[in-house]
């Protein structure tokens, strides 16, 4: 801030934790942006620490400039917004009624659907601007949940490019093309896609890395253990800062895959993370994502819920190494356009301070 300009405070609320890649990045973003930030964050994702947050907020809030409540704070926004005369942001990240949905928490057109849908109407109505990644997302949700478009902000999601960027490795699978994927195993990532695509490729010298854990691993283990996968490593879970050594590790990353609404409607860190490693990517036809990256320039598309078009677009790049490595750069080169910290810390301080004005 130039002279005697008054720094503006934000206080940062969230449902997820420190660790959490969207938390992280937007509070890295926020402190690059210049402004001073207070937190009110949990050790973990439980709702039993809410209580505690909302008491720490009350004592955060007095001498803020303006609110930001990330994910998952559909719960808190209602609070904050009763105790906060200040303008509220909402980094929703993700709805309540389109996880419910995809986890099969509720089913379409019942009143568990319609509670929760009506909860990410209310919620993001109470905010002043909202935060999300893509403007197939924002047109979705203005209709859905009768939000006007204007209270959206669009804002690519970004990777923290001083932990997730090419870093030099070893290779670990011999002569085999090696196909990386992470993520927690949430219903639209189509990890059930990614294993029957593996066993179409059992006697081709692929083999796939798979990290992580989450919604459907038991069912997917059992799905990989019925198709006598023996191409496949799965893995739990590698600390933050050891992924982009497995992502380099890779001849491919995958993105997701599942034919559900929600993936046609999100774009995920996993998409980030891939292109930030300059690593070509393999993912579902999608609205969202294409408004960052093209097919056959900057990524590959492959039809939602198909196995046989995701094994046939992995043997694509594995033949012809020259598109690989074009989707790769290109796919770095948007990265560093519009999905690093810097880029993310600029449009939040665009953001914020135009709400902070008005």
């Amino acid at each position: 801030m130039k002279g005697q300009e008054k720094r503006i405070r934000i206080c940062y609320i969230a449902g997820r934790e420190q660790e959490y890649v969207r938390t992280r990045t937007m509070l890295k973003a926020l402190r690059k942006a210049g402004f001073e930030v207070g937190t009110c964050i949990p050790p973990d994702k439980r709702f039993r620490h809410y209580p505690r947050l909302l008491f720490r907020f009350l004592v955060q809030k007095r001498g803020c400039d303006g609110v930001i409540v990330g994910f998952y704070g559909a719960l808190l926004m209602p609070f904050v917004r009763l105790f906060s005369r200040k303008p509220v942001l909402f980094d929703i990240h993700s709805g309540t009624h389109e996880t419910m949905l995809d986890w099969e928490r509720a089913k379409p057109r019942s009143w568990k659907s319609r509670f929760f849908a009506w909860m990410d109407h209310w919620t993001m109505n109470l905010a002043n601007r909202i935060i999300i990644e893509s403007r197939e997302h924002i047109r979705i949700w203005s209709e859905r949940y009768r939000v006007p478009a204007g209270k959206f902000e669009q804002v690519f999601l970004s990777a923290d490019d001083e932990v997730i960027k090419p870093v030099p490795v070893k290779r670990r699978c011999g002569d085999r093309f090696l196909v990386h994927f992470h993520g927690e195993y949430a219903p639209f990532h189509g990890v059930d896609v990614i294993l029957r695509a593996a066993h179409l490729l059992r006697d081709e010298p692929v083999a796939f890395q798979i990290i992580g854990f989450g919604t459907t691993y038991e069912s997917d283990m059992a799905l990989a253990e019925s198709l006598g996968l023996n191409n496949c490593r799965f893995i739990r879970w590698v600390p933050y800062e050891n992924l982009a050594e497995a992502l380099c590790r890779a001849d491919v990353c995958l993105g997701f895959f599942a034919d559900r609404p929600r993936a046609h409607e999100v774009f995920t860190n996993k998409v980030i993370e891939a292109i930030a490693v300059k690593k070509p990517l393999i993912t579902m036809r999608s609205k969202a994502v294409g408004e960052l990256l093209s097919h056959g320039e900057s990524v590959f598309f492959v039809e939602p819920g198909d196995p046989r078009s995701l094994a046939d677009g992995i043997l694509r790049l594995m033949k012809d190494p020259e598109l690989s490595r074009r989707i790769a750069e290109n796919g770095y080169r948007q990265f560093r356009k519009h999905c690093t910290i810097e880029a993310f810390a600029a449009r939040m301080s665009e953001i914020v301070r135009k709400a902070a004005d008005r």
